[in-house]
């Protein structure tokens, strides 16, 4: 989906008439009947713009947007008046909305009001995480993300800014790791100080010393300047190790040394120089792996990962891919000159089907691509064509992948045996629908749909995004089955283990 929208509106004919525009747009819909109940939407979930009814009993849309404004709630709030008063179209864009719609709207006119809500949304956003950036204030909040891994990593490294302790933030290449780190720094005590990020690997071996520690006049031929080292350069601040993993033996012997000390000895000095500063380092390497080869030491180990955070790569984050192609789109487009007022819903759903190996700076760079390559307003499968090849140059899925699809017998089944989707030991990796029940009948379609999706929330874990894409249908659709065939998402999650062991005693069959 493009983006989620709530639907505000007391009169449930409108409610359903503007909740399937919405989708039919390309988005998701969230619809309440009540201001109150629209607050405590807002509160708990994050929205992309909200559709607003200004005449509602108790708590009108008037109320709703100043109570907004009040919390300083940035999601954008189109408005519906049902007679185009003047009088409360300004009052409402005075108290914070960004357009208005006349009742009942055309699909057209909502379509245009949408885009151009979101895409203002993002430019402002952006202006704003720019200022930020180059200020060195960067905050959690700066770090897209709907993802709950994502959240939970974030919930660590907010408690971890709060104090000194040193951060080892380990990832897949391109998964933002100095991002994380800027927003532990911007979030602590010591965002006024300098942040000072340091590549290990593109360090030759023979100045490692003199760069982080810095060198006196003299001290060796072409040391014409003093240099004071970036570990004194990060005093009161932070200094980030980025791919801490590269750093040769004696290297590590040192930096474990001044970890120990708080001191650093230039070289060609004769004394030491004491340095107050937090040390966060990165690695996309697995560093016990390392530890336990030879190649990095123990104890410098234990010293940098007294507080590890592990980043999930972006194919374990798929919601995160709409937000950050529009964030990246937006400043591209500043950058180039282009005009990109949205990216259309088909292009977001292609790039959600991509494994991205390169997680975010992957995508960052395919976004660069279709920017410069667009020539209407909006991005859409065409400016992708790399991305498109790829996925149809893709192995087919296997059955299991299937939604719903496949029912057919297997060929060259006897006529009276069991049928069923796939069969143990076949491309379907030893699963097995049902398809003729005890009595010899086929069973229910409800059943079969039934276990399919009890299959697919314990395969994936009660990641119910994942459950969703593979099953080709809307989350809001999935959740809707759910409720009408009595299953309970988090029970299923649970089950995962016993379901594993039930499989391992019966194999071929699909628990249910």
């Amino acid at each position: 989906m493009s983006g989620v929208i709530l639907v505000v509106d007391d009169d449930p004919v409108q409610r359903r008439l503007l909740d399937a525009m919405v989708r039919r747009l390309g988005f998701e819909a969230v619809a309440v009947d009540s201001g109150e109940a629209a607050l405590a939407a807002l509160a708990g979930s994050a929205f992309d713009a909200v559709l607003l009814d200004l005449v509602m009993p108790d708590l009108d849309g008037m109320a709703v947007l100043t109570r907004l404004r009040d919390q300083a709630c940035e999601v954008p709030a189109i408005v519906q008046t049902a007679n185009g008063s003047i009088d409360a179209v300004v009052s409402a864009m005075r108290a914070g909305a960004v357009d208005f719609v006349v009742k009942p709207v055309g699909i057209e006119r909502l379509s245009v009001s949408l885009k151009n809500a979101l895409a203002t949304r993002a430019l402002e956003n952006e202006i704003r995480r720019f200022k930020r950036a180059r200020e060195g204030t960067l905050t959690f909040s700066d770090v897209l993300s709907r993802s709950a891994r994502m959240a939970a990593v974030l919930k660590l490294a907010n408690k971890a800014a709060a104090s000194a302790i040193p951060v080892l933030i380990e990832g897949e290449s391109g998964t933002g790791k100095e991002l994380v780190a800027r927003a532990i720094h911007g979030s602590g005590a010591r965002c006024a100080k300098p942040f000072v990020a340091v590549n290990c690997g593109a360090i030759p071996e023979s100045l490692v010393e003199s760069i982080l520690f810095g060198h006196e006049k003299g001290a060796f031929t072409g040391a014409f300047d003093r240099h004071t080292g970036k570990f004194v350069d990060a005093t009161g601040g932070t200094l980030f190790l980025d791919e801490i993993g590269e750093l040769s033996p004696d290297a590590q012997v040192k930096l474990l040394r001044v970890l120990q000390t708080g001191e650093v000895d230039p070289v060609g000095s004769r004394r030491t120089v004491k340095v107050d500063v937090r040390v966060m380092s990165a690695t996309n390497r697995d560093l016990l792996t390392e530890v336990k080869a030879g190649r990095f030491r123990e104890d410098l180990y234990y010293r940098l990962a007294v507080f590890p955070l592990a980043l999930p790569p972006l194919r374990a984050r798929r919601e995160d891919i709409a937000d950050l192609v529009r964030h990246f789109a937006v400043r591209f487009a500043a950058e180039e000159g282009k005009r990109i007022r949205t990216v259309s819903s088909d292009a977001l759903r292609l790039l959600a089907e991509h494994p991205w190996p390169g997680n975010v700076r992957q995508l960052e760079n395919a976004v660069f691509r279709a920017v410069v390559l667009a020539e209407t307003d909006e991005l859409t499968p065409a400016e992708f064509p790399q991305i498109a090849a790829r996925i149809q140059a893709a192995p087919a899925l296997a059955p299991t992948d299937l939604a719903f699809g496949g029912l057919e017998p297997l060929l060259g089944e006897p006529a009276d045996a069991p049928l069923s989707i796939g069969r143990p030991g076949s491309a379907a990796g030893g699963c097995a629908l049902p398809l003729r029940g005890p009595d010899g009948h086929v069973v229910a379609l409800a059943e079969v749909e039934g276990a399919a999706i009890r299959h697919a929330i314990r395969h994936y874990r009660g990641q119910m995004t994942e459950v969703a894409r593979r099953l080709k249908i809307g989350r809001s659709t999935l959740y809707r089955r759910l409720k009408e065939l009595g299953l309970d998402a988090d029970s299923l999650a649970a089950e995962t283990g016993t379901a594993e062991a039930e499989a391992a005693d019966a194999p071929g069959v699909v628990p249910a």
